[in-house]
């Protein structure tokens, strides 16, 4: 006689790993403290001449040059509403590779400065705040709790939607 055992159980409720912990270069915007993948930052430099664009939206502030290549700037206090301000020794341009569905692309943030690269562990991610239908936070990973403070953490992937996105690749191309 044949006996067969019955199939291992397996919890559904076992642990998933937090894809959004790791490392992040945190940087100032105003009082808040945003954190961006290290993965996805490609350089620090301090603010540069900037070439304005004709009939682009107010958080596009140009192009530059970066090593023989045009690669657009956006200043992401304008592009998150927040009131723009002269820039600083402090300010700087943090270039990063975003991916739309369709396209891979290298852009510059105007930021008001760097702050730090922190690790960022699972059990110090909180989930984004529902703040209503009207106040759209999909760019947004999570919030970070780090010495003390929150940590307003990115998908740089969403910060632009892929219109945006597509519009960039129109002007550097």
């Amino acid at each position: 006689m044949q006996s067969t055992l019955p199939a291992p159980q397996t919890s559904s409720h076992a642990p998933q790993p937090d894809k959004r912990s790791g490392k992040y270069l945190t940087f100032m915007l105003g009082k808040e403290e945003f954190g961006v993948g290290v993965l996805k930052v490609r350089e620090i430099m301090g603010i540069r001449d900037i070439t304005a664009m004709p009939q682009t939206p107010p958080y596009m502030k140009g192009v530059i040059d970066l090593r023989g290549k045009v690669t657009p700037v956006i200043d992401l206090r304008l592009k998150f509403g927040l009131a723009g301000v002269d820039y600083t020794e402090r300010t700087c341009i943090i270039v990063v590779q975003v991916k739309s569905e369709t396209a891979s692309l290298v852009i510059g943030m105007v930021v008001d400065e760097v702050s730090e690269v922190i690790a960022v562990a699972a059990g110090d991610i909180e989930d984004t705040p529902d703040f209503g239908v009207r106040v759209a936070t999909d760019y947004i990973l999570g919030m970070a709790k780090a010495r003390g403070k929150v940590k307003i953490l990115l998908d740089i992937d969403a910060v632009l939607t892929s219109q945006e996105i597509h519009g960039l690749e129109s002007v550097i191309q």
